[in-house]
């Protein structure tokens, strides 16, 4: 934990939670799919809302989805948020796309006493997902390459060119959706093998309450979620595990 006062994360969940269904908005009017992912997805099956502690929202979606939403976003979103990428500016480290909403601040905990270039409006990420070939062969190939694109990013060797040219050769390989047998895993932009799932597995989406409010989560949220936190991810973990990624956050009475 840390010492954010309870009212102020609560305050920025929902202005999250605002975004979230503009997005939602978005994705239903132009046929977009998206899902919960993370540790909302947890907090939708565990608590039927926000983890209590948690501090951001995660949605996953098709990568050519990724891309449509990225393309419609700008021209859609609320005044007071905006789509934020590498494309839309230029100091923007990641490879992932956020949706920003100027409704609040918030400084991750590796942002802190640094001097940031960038929008840091309280946010939701979005990842987009690929699917590739049910073999070692692959599987370990983008093991591998996610690796070489971590090394090259902005935590570490911060070489962008290069981590640009991996991210495309995985993004290349994807395989599409028409295939049962084909497994989903994280887009290069998003260089974590921690998610290796059938695609039967996801699709097709189910709605699930989060916040009093229905979005979509995969079909089988059940193994979807023990992928990344394990069979017992049910049990809530001891209070000094409960971490969070932000380092303060700060509510605007209105939009700036």
């Amino acid at each position: 934990m840390n010492n954010i006062k309870p009212d102020t994360l609560r305050q920025a969940q929902l202005i999250m939670l605002d975004t979230l269904v503009e997005v939602d908005k978005i994705c239903k009017k132009y046929d977009i799919k998206y899902w919960l992912d993370f540790g909302t997805l947890l907090g939708a099956v565990r608590h039927s809302g926000f983890i209590p502690w948690d501090d951001d929202l995660d949605i996953a979606m098709r990568i050519e989805d990724y891309h449509k939403f990225c393309k419609i976003a700008p021209d859609e979103l609320p005044k007071n948020m905006s789509l934020q990428t590498k494309e839309t500016e230029e100091t923007f480290p990641y490879d992932f796309a956020k949706v920003r909403n100027n409704h609040g601040l918030i400084i991750e905990k590796h942002e802190y006493n640094k001097d940031i270039k960038y929008k840091q409006d309280i946010f939701i990420d979005i990842f987009p997902m690929i699917t590739i070939n049910d073999n070692l062969i692959h599987k370990y190939f983008y093991k591998i390459n996610f690796l070489v694109i971590k090394l090259f990013s902005y935590k570490y060797l911060n070489i962008g060119f290069i981590s640009d040219i991996f991210v495309s050769i995985a993004d290349s390989l994807h395989l599409g959706w028409d295939n049962p047998t084909s497994k989903v895993i994280r887009s290069g932009r998003m260089p974590t093998h921690k998610l290796y799932i059938d695609i039967k597995s996801i699709f097709p989406l189910q709605k699930l309450t989060f916040e009093g409010k229905e979005f979509y989560v995969p079909k089988d949220s059940d193994k979807y979620l023990k992928i990344l936190y394990g069979d017992n991810y049910m049990t809530l973990p001891p209070e000094d595990k409960r971490h969070t990624h932000a380092s303060s956050i700060e509510i605007y009475e209105q939009s700036k």
